[in-house]
């Protein structure tokens, strides 16, 4: 070891500049891997952390009835905890307009939330006092948002009476808060599966303490406090298992079997779903970083070895052993890595400060800087340890290049173009690119080849990707939106207006390409709630997005939403027992169709009925909606104004449909393939500007030699720029193909988990420029080794070969 340690010193000297790039490089590529390692569980783990911190509710409980009795639901059995809360709101002062609906989360109604329930995460100050009216905990972006954080004071502003009872009785929705005005401030910042936002585009909000209920509960539920209600949050003894029981039990203390009854599993299973897809892209980008690494630094730390073994050669002739050789070309490389990892360790850890990324972020029960001490444990022992043994192949490869003569393998490409009779630049550079040669003129041409293929595969599939986010993002019919207007016509049994009459007004309006008479109500397949809705065309009919078989056409058939079919197994074809509050119905499942999204059920779950199958479940409806879908190229506001007109056309108070929560879901997912595809891009970029490089230098001899007989500059760099040609068409010709395929795989998965109607991604643009733009850089790569081809001295190279 003593020679080792003393040669290591003559050649840290030397050569230390190269080593400190090595060390530099292993840094960033470790420190990248073990970020997005480390990312990737952080947020694949986040939404299990935070349900364990905070015991979150089992199910929402949903009657939507004034006055509920909610004592003899928590008498049920298999009640643990139970919190009551305000489906209603508040006006927060100094918020936006657009954002005054989320900004107030719906107020509690007794003092057990937060307690016994949907226990939150305090990330800053504490939580309210419950008998204090004026303090409130707000979300974490709230503070973002709105620049208004712990000890800071909001204005809420409640509706008086009057306008709650109006809205409730008549549709008259108030813009201005016209009740008493508490000025509140912000105690806390607080996260919990029910307490926390649901996408990035999420301003945030503010959770008010349960006196603001006790204090003033008429400018929540009306004068008489009949007007508005109140629902639950119920959390089970046996948790999710129990719900088909609890439901069983709530129908029998309250005489109704439709009350809705949501599974707040569900919630979470969706959301692991989602941090699942963000970790596993975040795993692929660090899969794709440590092959980067593996081929770029991988190949300075080869030259390393290889370089030190030559200088070592004098040695041995004094008696240095091949074994002490191997030995001291590793030690160099081995030391950089330990530093490099080091450094890659405290990079990955002050960069966690940033993650995790997308939807995780939005869960994460303990933001902020985070030590994931069996990755970086891990980096820090494997990094090293890899680098050595890479090290020590590399130098036993050149210890005993000179014992063996290994085979030149042929290319077939290269044979064909020498038979047809190929100009010789092209000739020479098809063999450079596709023919590795052996001993010192040995040229990495499969890490280029894998390099191009790679770069060009992750483009095309990351913006085949985004096309099919772009298509739906672009297109609410992707999302069973076919319709541009709704209105809300009738609730709990109540029509505000002559429905009949007024939807057929709006049906031969000019621009009003389609009607639906939409009742809907809630019934039981089992232990799953379905909210049906009846599909019963006013003049023509609107289109309904089917991703399988057909709408129901008589009674006795029912159309399916994807997630409620999932949910109860159902296949079409199937039967099921349909149970309402008025009868039950054998009905069978004609096909599976994105349905209206309202207040118990987004646009996934749910189903379509005719009216004759509604009729004999329900004797009423929870919503009553008119559905409006409108001629091509129609001003959908002129339209709304037009129809809102009591004189022309009736009064009938349209808006357009919110989009769906999974549509914003989706942009967040958009970002990560594409960064991937921006490593890959490099990794291409480095693989085959090395080759290019390493071509030029190994091989030099042959260069010079066909100097020597007549080739002249200009085709010596076309000998390079043709290399450089068939890297880039290898990596077209097969990556193209195969990164569309692996686009449309990960979209027709990400589709049919969101759901959304799938239909295959085309990335024109993307189609229309990879080939031109992989041929232009690949030749801007090949410049710089096609000007050291075009002036080797030749003279030199010849009589030091």
């Amino acid at each position: 070891m003593t020679v080792v340690a003393f040669w290591f010193r003559l050649d840290l000297r030397r050569r230390w500049r190269s080593l400190l790039v090595m060390t530099l490089l292993i840094a960033l590529a470790a420190g990248t891997v073990m970020t997005a390692a480390a990312g990737a569980r952080r947020g694949a783990s986040g939404v299990d952390r935070l349900v364990e911190q905070t015991l979150p509710a089992t199910a929402v409980v949903l009657p939507n009835e004034p006055g509920f009795d909610w004592a003899a639901v928590r008498e049920i059995a298999q009640v643990e905890a139970l919190t009551t809360f305000v489906v209603g709101g508040y006006q927060v002062e100094g918020v936006p307009l657009e954002y005054q609906e989320s900004a107030g989360h719906m107020p509690p109604a007794d003092d057990e939330v937060m307690r016994t329930i949907e226990r939150p995460i305090v990330l800053d100050g504490r939580l309210f006092d419950p008998a204090r009216p004026d303090e409130v905990v707000a979300s974490p972006r709230f503070e973002d948002s709105f620049g208004l954080g712990v000890g800071d004071t909001v204005t809420i502003r409640l509706y008086a009476p009057e306008q709650i009872d109006a809205f409730f009785t008549e549709n008259i929705e108030p813009i201005n808060a016209e009740g008493p005005a508490i000025e509140a401030t912000i105690v806390g910042v607080v996260r919990s599966a029910w307490f926390s936002e649901e996408v990035m585009d999420d301003p945030g909000f503010v959770v008010p303490s349960p006196a603001l209920y006790e204090e003033y509960a008429p400018s929540l539920l009306g004068a008489e406090l009949g007007s508005g209600y109140v629902n639950a949050l119920v959390r089970l003894h046996g948790g999710e298992g129990e719900i088909p029981a609890f439901k069983a039990n709530l129908a029998e203390v309250t005489g109704n079997p439709g009350i809705d009854v949501w599974n707040m599993a569900d919630d979470i299973r969706h959301y692991r779903e989602l941090t699942g897809f963000e970790a596993n892209s975040l795993l692929a980008f660090a899969a794709a970083a440590g092959i980067a690494a593996v081929f770029l630094v991988g190949q300075s730390i080869a030259r390393y070895a290889a370089s030190t073994v030559a200088d070592l050669q004098v040695m041995r002739a004094v008696g240095m052993a091949p074994r002490q050789s191997r030995w001291v070309a590793a030690t160099g490389p081995a030391l950089a890595a330990l530093a490099g990892a080091a450094f890659g360790v405290g990079g990955a850890v002050v960069a966690s400060r940033w993650f995790p990324i997308g939807s995780a972020s939005l869960i994460e029960p303990s933001p902020g800087m985070d030590v994931d001490v069996p990755v970086l444990v891990t980096g820090l022992a494997a990094i090293p340890i890899l680098v050595a043994a890479g090290a020590l192949a590399s130098a036993s490869l050149a210890v005993h290049s000179t014992l063996r003569t290994a085979p030149v393998h042929r290319s077939t490409v290269a044979a064909a173009m020498a038979r047809s009779g190929a100009p010789v630049p092209a000739l020479v550079g098809a063999r450079f690119a596709l023919e590795a040669g052996r001993g010192h003129q040995a040229v990495p041409v499969r890490p280029a080849l894998f390099g191009a293929v790679a770069g060009v595969l992750g483009v095309m599939a990351a913006m085949t990707f985004s096309s099919g986010i772009t298509d739906a993002a672009g297109n609410l019919e992707r999302f069973g939106q076919t319709y541009q207007l709704q209105a809300l016509v009738g609730y709990n049994d109540v029509d505000f207006a002559p429905v009949d009459e007024l939807l057929a007004v709006v049906a031969d309006d000019v621009d009003v390409a389609g009607v639906n008479d939409t009742r809907q109500d809630i019934a039981q397949v089992s232990d799953v709630a379905v909210a049906l809705a009846t599909y019963q065309p006013v003049g023509h009919a609107i289109d309904v997005v089917l991703s399988d078989g057909r709408m129901p056409e008589r009674a006795g058939e029912v159309a399916l939403a994807p997630r409620s079919a999932a949910a109860m197994g159902a296949e079409v074809g199937d039967t099921i027992d349909l149970i309402g509050d008025k009868g039950e119905e054998e009905a069978t499942v004609t096909g599976l169709a994105f349905v209206p999204a309202a207040p118990h059920n987004d646009y996934a779950t749910g189903g379509w009925v005719t009216p004759e199958t509604y009729d004999g479940l329900f004797a009423g409806f929870k919503f009553h909606m008119g559905l409006v879908a409108l001629r091509p190229g129609a001003d959908r506001d002129a339209v709304a104004a037009r129809l809102a007109d009591p004189e022309a056309a009736g009064g009938a108070m349209l808006v357009p449909p919110q989009p769906p929560l999974e549509l914003a879901e989706l942009r967040q997912v958009r970002e990560l393939p594409v960064y991937l595809a921006g490593f890959l891009a490099v990794l291409a970029m480095g693989a085959v500007g090395h080759a290019l490089a390493t071509a030029v230098r190994r091989r030099r001899h042959d260069l010079a030699v066909l100097r020597a007989v007549g080739m002249t500059r200009w085709q010596s760099r076309a000998v390079v720029v043709t290399q450089a040609s068939v890297l880039a068409l290898v990596g077209l010709g097969i990556g193209v193909p195969l990164g569309i395929a692996v686009g449309r795989m990960v979209w027709r998965y990400v589709a049919n988990t969101t759901p959304v109607l799938y239909v295959p991604p085309v990335a024109w643009l993307a189609l229309v420029l990879v080939v031109p733009l992989a041929l232009v850089a690949a030749n801007l790569l090949a410049a710089w080794p096609g000007q050291r081809a075009a002036s080797l001295r030749v003279g030199h190279v010849l009589r030091a070969e």
